[in-house]
């Protein structure tokens, strides 16, 4: 059965009032012709002007009536201005994910449907091109007070950008958009499979792009020994892999196509029988065209309309002669995975650009040290090629399996009568993300005023919709005052045990998430204290009523404590409380036996560039305090984790080296010892620079040839007086890992400089870094849980792929091992 998963971006702002019940009707009619069920059609709706609204998610209903009874009652937002670019981003981050009910790991295609009445007041390029990136198909209609040129941007191809005078006017291209959305998402369905084996199996079709110009005459060998060699790692088959491989100069010309060979021996014999073509000029734009026309196509072999993923390696000794933008985008826009590889001879700007994500283009000094990157590639092209057809694990042992015990505690005074149906819903929301049954999760909820009252245990019910049916039944409580203190006694002495149905002596994660709307009238300490004794991970979330700092000291960690103006805000911040619960929420597992290497335990080398202008003198004691509570997450030892600490205005200077300190003591001791620095002007640049040059090198400690994974985090208050670009390039080139924090001055800078836009979080002042903490380490868990390694120079070690979440959870971990 052919799924999606469709998200409607509506425009809520004051220019539509009029037409809203228009946009409202063709959401109806959409949805009519949909097949929404829990197999089939997922929907999701938004409204947005200032900011964006989720009306429901994609995991909310499960009946077309349902949604369709949701729609009938939507209501105009209204508000201005209209921030398109925001509302783009918040759909992203916040709709498009598997917490919210996003299949998109599962294959589902995911496509994003935007009416928009006015042109936008804010950037819709960059979240534009980021829901491109991850594989979002967005269709776009607007009227006549529209920007076409902008809603043509915003879409995937201009002719997915609708147009009609008024929204009145929506029926008449409701059919062609449809039309469109069956066109495109054909090729997104896997084809019927002979048998289920086949369908779970990994395929892939890989084509290799070769520069076989006058330049790369020496180079030729080392470029075709690297084919052999990748090929010799691919599973070639008739149902498996597929490779093909083109060479270009002025011309391309394809030596065989996907569909040529059958055989690994065969392509081998191929690829050994190379001849350099020779000519001139490179034209790069040119191959690229020709490889999506002459290639990528189902009549020379490509399985892409039966959702196989599509990968083009292309190896490039020079700067393209002809453009390569229309080319590159139309291989983005097919769903190709493009890998660009370079030598000094590249251009690096214009192989991020070929490149399907910027991460994915690599770079050596000559390609005769192509073996340098083999690895890298490879764990890169296994990473991102996912069958359409999710493979399920077979698990042996109960321990193995994920299990949480997870007690909501909600604030049922007086002061949240309004707001309670929004709380409700918000722990209906976080209970859909999860596993009910008695060997997986199990969830319980307290409501408390004066007094704490269970509504269920831990162990009252082992089905997710028992637990839901239940929660929907909840009923606001009243009363005052508010004593939290008492309420989180309560919890502890009357929930977290065996007797209610707490695993805390199995060694099962034991999360406890508070909902307060007020201060407490008595004190909250003691009864925080004793929960983080006995191993419970507290997140506390808070309205504007609440007593912030009340919140943090009960939260297992100060970063565990949110925030939102309005509960009925809280799906804003749904999905960074599940990621923070997933990151530290980790079952505590035997260690396995046959992990005796070094090699095995998880190792990073981590550097923190702090800017010590003079703009930051007041700030500096946060940015210190803030680089104190992260490496205290760390496991510093010679041969775990390292540390360098490097401050910087107008020029740089260390702090202390990797290899200075093996031990978190002497770290820690010099880091509340640091003094800023002060000076004028910031030059970002230079001190990137500096850290790639005299820092990331193996005599000041770095482990990088070892394979240890390479971390820069850099915390900027302001925009820089030089060029960060070259710099920032070079360390990624370098395979160097930079997140970035940056203040209302400087975010836009650190989001380039950073990887990823999404390793760079953004806040007010440093003095709010304990609030993006735990996003901050999420973010890191998840890059490095990316992290392969690289060729090993040690003969018989391998460096195991790491992640924070090995370091973060030594705490918990060890609380809940202690009771």
């Amino acid at each position: 059965m052919a799924r999606r998963d469709v998200v409607f971006l509506l425009d809520g702002s004051d220019g539509t009032r009029s037409s809203f019940p228009a946009m409202r009707d063709f959401v109806e009619r959409m949805v009519e012709r949909l097949n929404v069920s829990e197999k089939g059609d997922h929907v999701s709706v938004v409204q947005y002007s200032r900011d964006p609204e989720a009306h429901f998610y994609l995991n909310t209903y499960s009946r077309k009536e349902d949604v369709l009874d949701t729609l009938r009652g939507l209501m105009h937002k209204g508000g201005r201005p209209l921030n398109t670019g925001a509302a783009l981003q918040y759909v992203r981050d916040n709709v498009f994910t598997a917490s919210s009910g996003s299949r998109l790991v599962e294959g589902v295609p995911q496509l994003l449907i935007l009416l928009s009445g006015g042109k936008s007041f804010d950037n819709v390029d960059t979240p534009a091109s980021s829901l491109k990136e991850l594989g979002v198909l967005i269709f776009a209609i607007g009227s006549r007070s529209s920007d076409s040129r902008e809603l043509q941007k915003i879409s995937n191809e201009p002719s997915y950008a609708l147009s009609v005078s008024d929204f009145a006017d929506l029926p008449s291209v409701q059919q062609q958009l449809f039309t469109n959305i069956n066109t495109v998402f054909v090729e997104g369905t896997s084809s019927t499979t002979t048998t289920i084996a086949e369908g779970r199996r990994q395929r892939r079709d890989v084509v290799f792009l070769l520069d076989g110009s006058d330049a790369t005459r020496n180079g030729f060998p080392a470029m075709k020994e690297f084919v052999q060699r990748m090929v010799e790692k691919l599973e070639v088959s008739e149902n498996r892999d597929q490779v093909s491989v083109v060479q270009y100069s002025r011309d391309p010309e394809a030596h065989f196509y996907l569909n040529t060979f059958k055989t690994k021996e065969k392509i081998l014999d191929s690829v050994r029988g190379l001849r350099h073509k020779g000519g001139r000029p490179l034209y790069t734009g040119a191959a690229l065209q020709y490889v999506i026309d002459n290639v990528f196509t189902a009549s020379s072999g490509s399985r892409r309309v039966e959702g196989v993923p599509q990968i083009l390696v292309l190896l490039s000794g020079g700067r393209s002669f002809d453009s390569v933008e229309a080319a590159a985008s139309s291989l983005k826009e097919l769903g190709i995975l493009t890998f660009g590889i370079g030598s000094r001879g590249s251009d690096s700007r214009e192989l991020q650009r070929i490149s399907y994500d910027p991460n994915y283009a690599l770079s050596v000094s000559d390609f005769s040290e192509l073996p340098n990157v083999q690895e890298q590639l490879l764990a890169s092209v296994k990473a991102v090629s996912i069958p359409i057809t999710p493979t399920s694990q077979t698990v042996t042992a109960d321990y193995v399996t994920p299990r949480k015990d997870i007690v909501f505690l909600l604030d049922g005074s007086d002061g949240t009568r309004n707001s309670f149906p929004a709380m409700r819903d918000f722990v209906q929301r976080v209970v859909e993300q999860y596993t009910i049954e008695a060997n997986r999760d199990r969830v319980s909820v307290v409501q408390y005023s004066r007094e704490a009252e269970v509504h269920f245990y831990l162990n009252s019910h082992t089905t997710k919709e028992e637990v839901l049916d239940r929660v929907r039944g909840l009923r606001h409580k009243g009363g005052r005052p508010l004593y939290t203190g008492a309420a989180l006694q309560y919890v502890r002495d009357n929930v977290f045990t065996a007797s209610s149905g707490s695993r805390r002596l199995e060694g099962v994660p034991q999360i406890l998430i508070l909902l307060s709307g007020g201060r407490s009238f008595d004190s909250v300490d003691a009864a925080a204290s004793s929960l983080k004794e006995l191993g419970v991970l507290t997140f506390g979330i808070g309205s504007r009523g609440s007593d912030s700092r009340e919140l943090q000291r009960i939260s297992y960690d100060p970063s565990y404590a949110l925030s939102v103006t309005d509960f009925s805000e809280l799906p804003n911040v749904q999905e960074q409380l599940l990621a923070s619960v997933q990151a530290v929420a980790m079952p505590i597992t035997p260690a396995s036996p046959t992990l005796t290497a070094d090699d095995a335990i998880p190792r990073k080398d981590v550097v923190f560039l702090l800017d010590g202008s003079d703009g930051t003198r007041n700030t500096f004691p946060a940015m210190r305090d803030f680089v104190q509570r992260v490496v205290e997450l760390f496991n510093i030892e010679a041969n775990r984790d390292r540390v360098s600490v490097v401050q910087y205005s107008r020029d740089a200077e260390v702090n202390f080296y990797l290899n200075t300190y093996a031990t978190k003591g002497e770290i820690l001791n010099t880091v509340r010892g640091l003094r800023h620095r002060g000076g004028r002007p910031l030059n970002t640049g230079a001190a990137l620079q500096y850290v790639r040059d005299s820092v990331f090198t193996a005599s000041a400690g770095s482990r990088k040839q070892e394979g240890v994974p390479q971390i820069l985090i850099l915390l900027s208050g302001g925009r820089s007086g030089d060029n960060i670009d070259t710099p920032a390039s070079t360390l990624k080139e370098s395979g160097i890992l930079i997140f970035g924090i940056g203040t209302r001055n400087s975010s836009r800078e650190v989001q380039r400089i950073a990887n990823d836009p999404t390793y760079a979080q953004s806040i007010n002042e440093f003095s709010d870094l304990p609030s993006v903490q735990q996003q901050f380490i999420s973010s890191l868990n998840n890059a490095l849980g990316q992290v392969k390694p690289m060729t090993p120079t040690v003969a018989g070690k391998t460096d195991y792929h790491t992640s924070l979440e090995n370091s973060t959870l030594s705490s918990p971990c060890k609380a809940c091992r202690r009771h």
